[in-house]
């Protein structure tokens, strides 16, 4: 039954990082709003996963409510930045004053719609009085907020002016390092190292093993920079015809600066995937279940798959909407 278990789980995780995959390379090649398709496709279900958890303690008004707002915050933010940044910012004449680029309401707009979903659902407290609760309320506003928010900074990244490509990367590649160097440290040396990273959350978890998640995290960075700087950058596509994509890997320069700043990121990204898997952890502790979901047989749920790279998310974005800030 165990290797039974762990086959599914190996080709789930192939099918789930071929579909990763996938979309990273419609974004490169294509329209970055491919990955948005994806990151929203990552809401519905995931925002489902969490209103199903918590059952019957939602009412069916509030359910509703969250599914639409989450989604409609997700794809208004997307299509107002893309509109702002490739629609009506590039088809400027040249020799338009900067004055006239005009602002980005995209985050504005973003708000607002976040703002009217929580406004509603705070209404339902009246229009709905004799089945909505103050304790609904609460679990309806946690599904709101979880998984939504966090895909938000996430399309944040796939929507960064510069460095969005090596962003994506970063989010979704660290953490199955982290992962892996993590499960073979704590099962190489977690008997002679047997302290707990969070006993009363996820007692599998021990400190080694988390020190092992910080390596993965730095041999994971040292992978992106080379697949960045030798493939990525490496691509030159003209009227997007694939053949005129060339490949100069003796191009790339070996810079130790950058090559530190990859590393730094890596391992911050991986203590910050930790703890999103931690939080997703203490969340199941709390409702009593084990996976969120199970449209991914051998890992669980959506919610499952992607927590840690929710919480990678907004470490990656700090750092580079910072970059873009001072060295732009």
């Amino acid at each position: 039954m165990g290797r039974t278990n762990l086959k599914l789980r190996i080709i789930t995780g192939t099918l789930y990082f071929a579909v990763l995959v996938g979309f990273f390379f419609l974004k490169i090649l294509v329209n970055k709003l491919f990955f948005d398709a994806l990151i929203v496709a990552f809401g519905i279900v995931g925002t489902y996963e969490m209103l199903r958890a918590f059952g019957d303690k939602i009412h069916v008004s509030q359910k509703l409510v969250v599914l639409v707002f989450s989604v409609l915050v997700l794809v208004v933010y997307a299509i107002s930045d893309y509109i702002y940044t490739d629609y009506y910012h590039i088809r400027l004449p040249e020799d338009s004053p900067l004055d006239a680029v005009g602002r980005n309401y995209a985050p504005h707009f973003m708000l607002v719609m976040f703002v009217a979903g929580l406004s509603i659902l705070f209404g339902l407290l009246v229009f709905s009085h004799r089945h909505v609760t103050l304790e609904s309320t609460g679990y309806a506003l946690l599904s709101y907020m979880y998984p939504t928010v966090f895909l938000v900074v996430l399309i944040v990244c796939n929507h960064l002016e510069m460095y969005s490509d090596v962003a994506i990367a970063f989010v979704f590649g660290i953490s199955p390092c982290a992962d892996m160097f993590a499960y073979f440290f704590g099962r190489s040396f977690g008997k002679k190292l047997p302290a707990k990273m969070a006993p009363n959350i996820s007692p599998n978890k021990t400190v080694i093993g988390g020190f092992g998640g910080l390596l993965g995290g730095a041999i994971g960075a040292i992978l992106v920079f080379f697949v960045y700087y030798g493939f990525c950058k490496a691509i030159t596509l003209e009227a997007g015809s694939f053949a005129n994509v060339t490949f100069h890997f003796s191009d790339v320069k070996f810079e130790w600066v950058e090559m530190i700043f990859f590393i730094g990121i890596g391992v911050l990204t991986s203590a910050f995937s930790q703890f999103g898997d931690l939080v997703e952890s203490a969340i199941k502790r709390k409702l009593d279940i084990k996976d969120m979901g199970n449209i991914l047989p051998g890992h669980g749920g959506i919610l499952d798959r992607i927590d840690s790279s929710l919480y990678a998310s907004l470490i990656i974005s700090l750092v580079f909407v910072v970059r873009l800030m001072l060295f732009q």
